[in-house]
């Protein structure tokens, strides 16, 4: 399949979005070809500066760069009024903008908002219960010893902070967390919870749970997706192999429970039917979090393989079903995405961070160039 040209259609979606968007961000579709649009209230206005800067650093394009600029310099003045940080989610917030930027330009200035980001996700950690806590004030009667799965995809954030400050502290936290994840999300099958409660004054464990999954013993796909490519992100920046090994069982589970078009259903336990929603942005999250393992295992690798050829049979299916190919009455890139399906929001329709770890994969499948969870080498956009 030609990669090059299916980016080159993004591409021209990204463009139309820029001038569609403004200075707001796109979060879940409306169900009408459009997208919701939000002013830094939530946590998923990170992925379209990330697209943005994927799209900058393929197409060499100064629009799509100033662009990139304009959104990632409100990232900085949001971290500066704190505004709706009080969450795990700041990773996915300051990797795909301000560090995405450092990444891409060598900004002293972004540096420093993703130096900054990183402390505010530290103040999440809870010492007592050696947990970065997912929601709500700390000794929360009911989140107060709450983590939750998609969180390792924020640990990339801390551990890049040691890498520049040589403070271990971050990365101390990042793999506690990570092991107290592969603890306590991860099942014997490699399936995985959501969400683990914890109490949060003795630090006890309490439960295993889900917020946005079929039922709390169900595997949310989109969970387990964040967890394949979590703990791959984890092993590379710590080498440790129990977290490699649960990526790659992480990842069997999720090939081997895919439906005949390679795409996953929105959870892996809900009764499928005609009307039972899919989520794509799980498999394309899925995707990058295969590339990442493929990356990093020997080319004879036999695993390596597998990963490879799931991945591609997956992203030839999206881009084959799902994908929007510059259509100019479409603001989205991958179609038949799941947000909250349990919650009636957006069962079925566009997720931005879909569209973002789309893009991520067909770059990575392109030419290797992979997001901004950690620093390999880059050329720049302008000298």
């Amino acid at each position: 399949m030609d990669w090059n040209a299916i980016i080159e259609q993004t591409l021209h979606t990204t463009k139309a979005n820029i001038a569609r968007f403004e200075d707001r961000f796109p979060h879940v579709g409306n169900g009408n070809g459009k997208y919701q649009l939000v002013d830094h209230t939530d946590w998923t206005e990170g992925f379209w500066p990330g697209i943005l800067w994927l799209s900058c650093e393929y197409g060499q394009d100064s629009y799509i760069r100033e662009a990139a600029v304009r959104c990632t310099r409100s990232f900085q003045a949001r971290l500066a009024e704190h505004k709706n940080l009080d969450h795990h989610d700041i990773g996915f917030l300051y990797s795909l903008s301000a560090l995405a930027q450092w990444m891409v330009e060598r900004d002293e200035a972004a540096k420093i908002t993703a130096l900054q980001a990183a402390d505010a996700l530290m103040r999440r950690w809870r010492p007592t219960l050696q947990l970065i806590q997912a929601w709500g004030p700390e000794h929360d009667p009911q989140n107060g010893g709450r983590i939750i799965i998609d969180c390792l995809m924020n640990l990339p954030l801390l551990c890049w902070a040691t890498e520049q400050t040589g403070r271990s502290a971050y990365a101390e936290v990042a793999r506690i967390h990570a092991d107290k994840s592969l603890k306590f999300l991860v099942r014997g099958d490699a399936s995985s919870y959501h969400t683990f409660y914890f109490d949060p004054e003795s630090g006890d464990a309490v439960r295993g749970g889900t917020h946005q999954g079929f039922q709390d013993g169900s595997t949310w796909s989109r969970g387990q997706a964040w967890g394949i490519y979590g703990f791959a992100l984890a092993y590379r920046y710590f080498k440790e192999p129990q977290y490699l090994d649960t990526a790659i069982r992480m990842a069997r589970y999720f090939f081997d429970r895919l439906p005949d078009d390679h795409v996953a259903y929105w959870d892996f336990d809900v009764p499928p039917t005609a009307l039972t929603p899919k989520d794509s942005s799980a498999s394309a999250i899925a995707a990058c979090g295969m590339l990442e393992i493929a990356d990093q295992l020997s080319s004879d690798d036999p695993r390596r393989k597998f990963l490879l050829d799931a991945v591609r049979r997956s992203m030839v299916c999206m881009v084959e079903g799902y994908f929007t190919k510059g259509n100019p009455d479409e603001e989205g890139l991958l179609r038949h995405g799941s947000y909250f399906v349990r919650g009636g929001i957006a069962p079925d329709d566009f997720v931005i961070w879909g569209d973002y770890f789309f893009l991520e994969a067909l770059m990575r499948l392109n030419n290797g160039r992979p997001g901004y969870w950690y620093e390999p080498k880059r050329s720049k956009t302008r000298e």
